[in-house]
């Protein structure tokens, strides 16, 4: 088992900020600033192109650490953020870009980049929770929830599969073409976000996702607007999500 390694920290605004390494992989862990008590996890996964820190996986952990108390938690997806890019991940990006620019179908391209990376992050999302339970602020037996837009979700889909620690989980924005089969061993509660006027990831694919999912309690919300639109209040739905499956109230943060 890799052990974590804290390599610098922060704080402000009732929030603690550490940067953090396990096994080489590169990650963050945001916690309140008092109480020693142990706290929820949750594990956030970044869009594609972004990182660790990106803002919106920062004000995702505000919301979830002033307003829960909960611990939240990003690593590096592979070629992403502190993490070099492979001669694949190169090649890939190239024709992704190609494809955008020539206004031909990006779906397969991304489809097939992101379900290699998820190969790649899951193991290593695992062994970074691992050593995250083995902190005494959340602990081995403590709730776990995953959140993951885009990347995040084609990473988050098949970890939730695979990982019983999870137990409650919000995706969104992913072509469905790799994460079918997954989400249909996925029983956790499931929060599902889409843009009805996506004009990337056809509506029909994100309902035929959301349907595959085996979970007797899922809710999909559906918002006006394209794929770069999604509201900023479904951060705060999430919240209010892992508020209610992992055991604490959610509060405004100050």
């Amino acid at each position: 088992m890799h052990s974590l390694q804290f390599t610098a920290e922060s704080s402000s605004n009732g929030m603690v900020e550490r940067d953090f390494t396990v096994g080489g992989i590169p990650g963050v862990l945001w916690s309140p600033a008092s109480g020693a008590d142990r706290a929820p996890l949750v594990l956030m996964g970044h869009g594609g192109g972004a990182h660790k820190k990106h803002r919106a996986m920062a004000g995702r952990a505000r919301l979830l650490v002033t307003g829960c108390g909960f611990h939240a938690a990003v690593i590096d997806a592979p070629g992403h953020g502190d993490r070099p890019r492979t001669a694949h991940d190169e090649q890939e990006i190239a024709e992704l870009r190609k494809a955008q620019a020539a206004g031909e179908p990006e779906g397969p391209i991304v489809v097939r980049y992101n379900a290699r990376l998820a190969e790649l992050a899951v193991p290593e999302w695992q062994a970074t929770l691992d050593a995250l339970q083995e902190l005494p602020e959340i602990g081995a037996d403590g709730p776990v929830g995953y959140v993951g837009i885009g990347l995040g979700m084609a990473i988050g889909v098949p970890l939730v599969a695979a990982e019983p620690r999870i137990t409650a989980a919000v995706f969104g924005m992913m072509w469905p073409d790799a994460l079918v089969e997954a989400a249909r061993q996925i029983t956790v509660p499931i929060e599902f976000d889409l843009q009805w006027d996506n004009e990337r990831i056809p509506r029909e694919g994100s309902l035929a996702l959301f349907d595959a999912f085996a979970s007797k309690e899922k809710s999909l919300h559906a918002n006006a607007g394209k794929h770069m639109e999604m509201p900023r209040f479904e951060a705060d739905s999430a919240t209010r999500f892992f508020a209610r499956h992992l055991g604490r109230a959610a509060t405004s943060p100050a």
